[in-house]
């Protein structure tokens, strides 16, 4: 992991296209702005984590379990 200290004003270049800006910070917190184009995908670690357990949860029902929700639904 690379570690960058930057003041508010400051920003960091990933790669040509994105660019992350403090724009504030304080004791408790840290206000980041981010510059990206379009396609690419920018998710706070959390939104990230909730999308890859619900990607895992889904692969884990199985055949039997389907129909019978299929069926219950109707």
């Amino acid at each position: 992991m690379l570690v960058i200290r930057r003041r508010t004003g400051e920003s960091v270049f990933i790669g040509d296209d994105v660019e992350i800006e403090v724009l504030d910070s304080t004791s408790s917190y840290v206000k980041l702005g981010i510059r990206a184009p379009k396609d690419v995908l920018v998710l706070r670690r959390e939104i990230h984590l909730t999308q890859q357990q619900n990607r895992t949860a889904s692969q884990e029902i199985s055949d039997a379990a389907l129909t019978r929700l299929l069926h219950t639904l109707r």
